[in-house]
């Protein structure tokens, strides 16, 4: 709804005006002096505002200069009994957005009016596409930190089964898991399998922003609202209207913007800050967090009603090292896309490295698999990643005891066998009587499992 500002000395005609423009379904304020209306275009935001030329204490053209001056988006209607071509020329190149001079019929200043709304529309149009287009490609050229969803695991099975059902409904969603585990991806994909797929997808990130520009950039503010708020902006659930909404790391939430939150999920409404208009939207909900939020209710830092509100279909992630099957998929992947980034014949990866990665229990998840092996590609000497271009953390801090769904105990044996022949070999600089004597082993022994594990023309061929 536009908000407009009426200034004028003569109550009749200030009167006339305001009844016009009441029946055009916008908000109007009015002032009965130039001074007046100066201090009430101070304490609110104005998309109009139509003045009188003559007037005893300012005049139109200062009034004029005064809003141009603080707030250039906002328009400038000029009305005068003393009307001449040269104040029509001065007002215009002053920035005025009409000139129209007294005796006037109110279909005329209806229609004046109108026109100036029309063109208002229209800018606002273009500056929410805009403020749109920005978002998107912030989040089209993050795409790539995951690709798309990949597994082919139970769990991940099972994953894909709870996102085709929960898209077709508009409940709010929380999604759980550890850093790294893919929850937008997840937030994205309900949103493209729902009825909202051709609208709005705004992603907000509730643990990076202060809490002051946390409240401005999802529900957006008035122009003055605060220091350096030189125009009215809209917030992230306006440009999410008919659309989705997804609130990463929810948990982080302050507990004042958790009541503001708990308001638009309950009643689909707000304010702006430093505003007064209630705006409604029709947006769906989803929210992400990799800490316990039960926890967060338990101990006070968390609202327990927003948590009821968000909580109305749990999906829980799981981490990588619970699907380890998926990770020479999840590698392949990442090799296509990297050998395309670097510009690089098509990466593989030798088995030894990929036991190697299948064994690591990715604290980072899906996200440190992907660094890892873009690390590893640029530091590779050929197209083949190979064990020794994993970084020492991956080796070290493999973990032979977790092999997820595997019960093979010889295939577990085997796996810890090869690597602590490996881990030695590297202590031992390659010299196999050291690397023996490090393993407890003769060094006949130690001849026989390298052959074993094709480790053997490994350490010939690094000579």
């Amino acid at each position: 709804m536009f908000n407009i500002l009426v200034i004028e000395d003569n109550d009749t005609m200030r009167e006339g005006m305001v009844q016009i423009l009441q029946k055009m379904n916008v908000r109007v304020s009015e002032a009965c002096s130039g001074q007046e209306g100066l201090q009430t275009f101070a304490t609110d935001s104005f998309d109009l505002i139509i003045t009188d030329y003559r007037m005893d204490d300012i005049d139109g053209l200062q009034v004029l200069e005064h809003i141009k001056a603080h707030s250039p988006q906002t328009e400038v209607m000029i009305i005068t009994a003393y009307g001449s071509i040269d104040l029509a020329v001065q007002a215009m190149k002053q920035g005025a957005a009409d000139f129209i001079t007294k005796p006037f019929s109110h279909d005329e200043f209806r229609l004046r009016v109108e026109k100036i709304l029309q063109r208002l529309e229209q800018e606002e149009k273009i500056v929410r596409l805009t403020e749109e287009n920005v978002y998107l490609r912030e989040e089209i050229e993050g795409q790539f930190n995951f690709g798309e969803i990949i597994g082919e695991s139970p769990r991940m099975q099972e994953l894909y089964r709870t996102i085709t059902k929960v898209a077709k409904t508009d409940s709010s969603v929380i999604i759980y898991g550890e850093s790294g585990t893919g929850k937008e991806l997840v937030a994205r994909a309900i949103h493209k399998a729902s009825s909202r797929a051709e609208n709005p997808f705004i992603r907000v990130n509730c643990g990076a922003l202060a809490e002051g520009v946390l409240e401005s950039e999802l529900f957006g503010h008035e122009k003055g609202a605060f220091t350096g708020a030189l125009r009215r902006k809209k917030g992230r659930f306006e440009l999410a209207d008919t659309g989705t909404i997804f609130l990463d790391e929810i948990g982080d939430l302050p507990p004042a913007t958790q009541v503001k939150l708990l308001r638009v999920l309950q009643e689909r409404e707000f304010e702006r800050v430093g505003g007064e208009e209630t705006i409604t939207v029709d947006v769906r909900v989803i929210a992400a967090t990799n800490r316990d939020l039960k926890k967060l209710v338990d101990s006070g830092t968390f609202r327990e009603d927003l948590y009821y509100r968000l909580h109305i279909i749990p999906i829980y992630l799981p981490p990588l090292r619970q699907r380890r099957e998926d990770i020479p998929i999840l590698a392949k992947h990442f090799l296509t896309q990297l050998s395309k980034k670097i510009g690089r014949p098509e990466l593989t990866i030798s088995q030894e490295a990929m036991d190697a990665l299948c064994t690591y229990t990715w604290p980072g998840n899906v996200r440190e698999l992907e660094n890892v092996l873009e690390r590893s590609a640029v530091l590779a000497d050929g197209p083949e990643i190979r064990s020794e271009d994993l970084p020492l953390t991956v080796h070290e801090n493999a973990d032979f005891t977790d092999m997820g769904d595997n019960f093979d105990l010889n295939e577990i044996l085997a796996r810890v066998e090869k690597e602590a022949i490996q881990r030695a070999m590297k202590r031992a600089g390659g010299i196999k009587a050291e690397a023996a004597r490090l393993l407890g082993l003769k060094t006949s022994a130690l001849y026989y499992k390298l052959e074993k594990y094709g480790l053997l023309d490994q350490q010939n061929n690094s000579r």
